[in-house]
């Protein structure tokens, strides 16, 4: 089958035959119909994460926001059978934590991300093995198409964790989002589909255009003002109620905070580069004095699948809205190396393999 495989850090992902997967007793196969390439593929590519022991070796098939068909079932398998149509979070669980247990299996104490460990190989490629597949696999409703389940995938589902869940995210809300790829614009939409006022922040005008398009009252080009939290202080008088960091360098991280008014909350969504490796410096003291909450938000829990899918099919949600170009396994590499530059606008998603 073909696949898109990291050679090496930094270079072009090769685009050649492997072999077919052969399921393990645990595992299921799926033919990828759709897959999101999301900007920790982009990490994972520059060869970053080894700072928290993360770092994705060379050889790996990247890809971790697939939606597809069950191929091929393993002996021990209970829940699905060839032909059915599922999604796959990006955090495969082990199912049996505690954490997995209380409906937190983003929180998994074995998780192995899809993707991004030699144990998971990814979705960049026709088909792949997915662990624990009766805990793992969501199946898709009819209604949901694979290119949206694929929108869906990594950057839209955490962004509704860190709205919905971790910022507890109300009606009326200013909402500051800084950085507009593809999980701020999620974000944007999310937050305005929830009743809130987003705000859009971003250095490219193609961006907060496509944000204004999802529902951003607001937006802040931040190399034409002075200062990206004063601006928003400007706009909502005391500052954001929640600001999120969806790009995660130290700039638009310290922006974020800053962002906010007295009792507000941070959610912190996109990883560090090498520049960073995971540590920024932070106005703590403004922080205690103001109440300012800190939150970091990793993926979803399997368990709001169901509302996710609940709200699009009322409507509420449209993660379509999201997707950017689709594109098809050769165009891979170029997209992913055109990350370096922060050119994509919205999602882009493979859909032919």
């Amino acid at each position: 089958m073909r696949a898109a495989v990291l050679e090496e850090h930094g270079e072009p992902l090769s685009v050649e035959d492997v072999d077919y997967p052969e399921p393990q007793p645990d595992q299921v196969i799926v033919e990828t119909e759709a897959c999101g390439i999301c900007r920790s593929d982009w990490h994972a590519w520059q060869g970053d994460w080894s700072w928290i022991g993360a770092g994705v070796p060379e050889g790996q098939i990247l890809g971790h926001e697939p939606a597809g068909v069950v191929s091929a079932v393993g002996a021990d398998v209970e829940t699905l059978e060839e032909g059915d149509r599922v999604a796959v979070p990006f955090h495969l669980g082990d199912g049996s934590c505690s954490h997995c247990r209380e409906g937190r299996a983003n929180n998994c104490e074995t998780v192995i991300p899809l993707g991004l460990s030699e144990f998971a190989p990814g979705a960049f490629a026709e088909a792949f093995p997915v662990r624990e597949a009766d805990f793992n696999c969501v199946k898709l409703p009819d209604e949901v198409e694979f290119a949206e389940m694929a929108g869906l995938g990594c950057r839209f589902m955490t962004a509704y964790h860190a709205l919905a869940d971790r910022a507890d995210l109300r009606p009326g809300d200013w909402v500051a989002i800084h950085g507009c790829g593809g999980v701020g614009l999620s974000a944007i939409h999310i937050a305005q589909a929830l009743g809130a006022h987003p705000i859009a922040i971003d250095v490219l005008d193609s961006k907060l255009e496509r944000a204004e398009e999802l529902g951003a009252v607001e937006t802040i080009n931040s190399t034409e003002v002075d200062s990206a939290p004063a601006a928003v202080r400007e706009l909502t008088g005391d500052g954001a109620d929640v600001s999120i960091d969806a790009l995660g360098i130290a700039e638009t991280c310290r922006n974020s905070v800053n962002s906010l008014g007295t009792r507000g909350s941070h959610v912190q969504v996109g990883l560090t580069t090498g520049e960073e490796e995971g540590q920024i410096e932070l106005p703590v003291d403004v922080m205690t004095m103001q109440e300012i909450d800190f939150h970091g938000s990793f993926g979803m829990p399997l368990v709001r699948y169901e509302e996710l899918f609940n709200l699009i099919a009322q409507g509420t949600l449209e993660p379509s809205k999201i997707i950017g170009d689709t594109l098809s396994l050769e165009d891979a590499p170029e997209t992913l190396a055109s990350m370096d530059d922060y050119e994509t606008v919205g999602i882009p998603v493979i859909t032919e393999f």
